[in-house]
């Protein structure tokens, strides 16, 4: 299985910015730790950066502060870095040429927000014909209210990960991956 550790918008906006993710308290901590098991066993990250274009914008715009990526994101070794635009990550970008280009059939997913970009990517990668792995406690998000009504980040994360598992992803958390890919090595020996 030839796989690649997605790093979806780690962008300072999510800790200092507008829009602090909440839930899972520890997805940071965790989305580091599948960066360093990533890098252990040789699986490509690309780090995932979004540029907000809409006119009047007050998150996410470029060169501002909450658009940088967090040093801790950053300042780690990585293969691939993609700038989008829209939730998805394969829009408009050149995601899907780099994972052709390397024989990437699988596409772990970590990073903010579950319910938009995440998802939105997680289903893009479906829809190509990618292996979708979607890590449960390396992703996260924050309570959501607007006309439509009202949300807790629980709620919202959990609903996505259901939602995820009923077709497009295999759900893990971070230390199911690992034993996963602690299997796969065994088992390739």
């Amino acid at each position: 299985m030839n796989r690649v550790l997605l790093v979806i918008d780690v962008q300072k906006e999510y800790f200092t910015g507008k829009l602090p993710v909440t839930y899972p308290p520890e997805s940071l901590e965790n989305i580091l730790k599948a960066i360093e098991t990533a890098k252990v066993n040789a699986i490509p990250i690309i780090l995932v950066q979004h540029t907000n274009l809409v006119e009047g914008s007050v998150t996410f715009v470029k060169k501002t502060e909450g658009w940088e990526l967090l040093p801790e994101i950053e300042n780690r070794q990585y293969d691939h870095l993609i700038e989008k635009n829209l939730p998805g990550s394969f829009t408009g970008t050149d995601l899907e040429k780099w994972l052709q280009d390397n024989n990437i059939n699988t596409v772990t997913i970590s990073g903010y927000m579950t319910q938009m970009c995440c998802d939105t990517t997680a289903r893009q990668a479906y829809h190509r014909g990618f292996k979708v792995e979607f890590l449960s406690d390396a992703t996260g998000t924050l309570s959501v209210s607007n006309y439509a009504g009202t949300v807790t980040d629980e709620k919202l994360h959990r609903s996505i990960l259901v939602t995820q598992a009923m077709r497009f992803s295999n759900v893990l958390t971070t230390d199911e991956w690992i034993q996963k890919l602690e299997e796969e090595q065994t088992k390739n020996s």
